[in-house]
């Protein structure tokens, strides 16, 4: 059980609970919060995070990207603890998962969504699967041409955020791309810093991030644009929809100035320990803002 718990990459799961959170707390501001939607989308955003990580260790095993040289921790198949074939059998199983965990989703947000809303959503959810299995598998993953930062922040942001929102009101609230856009770049910053990370056995390997492409210095300064906007829209949203209390959110600032100043004096190996604060700096920051919802 282990080996699997380790392969699902747990430390990646604030990510998926901050956008969920994030879009139920709108809802919740907006007075149309359903349990059963939240528990749901709650569920579908897990398992396609879980469907993700285990394609990301597939697919980069497959194209010899985790090898020896590898600086981050070691993935489930380069160290010999899933064979291939397990994997594949796991990637199916949850593949599924998160079609049944979608379908219901969408079962209970029937009443406020609609035919055309519900096969709408439908189709994103067909595509959220795909992305999430295309980002390193198959002939030409997106992930090996520096299009993974859009699709985190299409996904992990206008989606997840303003997508989850729209379950509880029927249709999209357009103040809702504030916070998703805050959200998505926190999370396009996760990416970055990882990319950073695996820079060099990426450029090796060729892996064509967008860190690959455009070189480390300019990732440096592209990781601190993601972190002031990402800023600038949440405050932003407060300033013209929300309410006072939800400033202390902001609080968390400190901690990705430092964030930001150590992506600028370290490099490789050195980088791996930021990525738990970063993920965990994005749930935090959502989480005070919920609690400053609440309050």
């Amino acid at each position: 059980m282990n080996r699997w718990i380790s392969a699902f990459r747990l430390r990646t799961l604030p990510l998926s609970l901050s956008l969920i959170a994030m879009g139920t707390i709108l809802a919740y501001q907006r007075q149309i919060f359903a349990w059963e939607i939240c528990i749901f989308a709650l569920l579908t955003t897990l398992a396609l995070q879980i469907l993700s990580n285990l394609c990301n260790d597939y697919g980069d095993s497959v194209k010899g990207v985790d090898n020896a040289q590898r600086v981050g921790p070691q993935r489930a198949i380069q160290s010999g603890a899933i064979s291939p074939s397990e994997m594949r059998i796991a990637i199916l199983i949850w593949a599924l998962l998160s079609l049944f965990f979608g379908i219901s989703l969408l079962y209970f947000s029937y009443p406020r969504l609609g035919l055309n809303g519900i096969l709408t959503l439908f189709l994103i959810g067909l595509l959220c699967i795909a992305a999430a299995i295309t980002y390193t598998m198959g002939k030409k993953p997106y992930g090996y041409m520096g299009l993974g930062d859009l699709s985190v922040f299409l996904f992990f942001g206008l989606v997840g955020v303003a997508g989850s929102e729209s379950l509880y009101e029927g249709a999209l609230w357009l103040p809702a791309l504030l916070p998703a856009t805050s959200i998505g770049l926190l999370s396009v910053g996760v990416l970055n810093m990882n990319n950073m990370r695996d820079y060099e056995g990426d450029r090796l390997s060729g892996k064509h991030t967008l860190v690959v492409k455009m070189g480390i210095d300019n990732a440096r300064i592209y990781h601190l644009c993601l972190l002031i906007v990402s800023f600038v829209a949440l405050v932003a949203y407060i300033v013209l929809y929300g309410i006072p209390t939800q400033f202390i959110s902001l609080l968390t600032i400190p901690l990705f100035v430092k964030n930001a100043l150590f992506v600028y004096t370290h490099t490789g190996r050195a980088l791996d320990k930021q990525l738990p604060l970063i993920a965990m700096g994005t749930f935090l920051t959502v989480m005070l803002f919920v609690i400053g919802t609440l309050i």
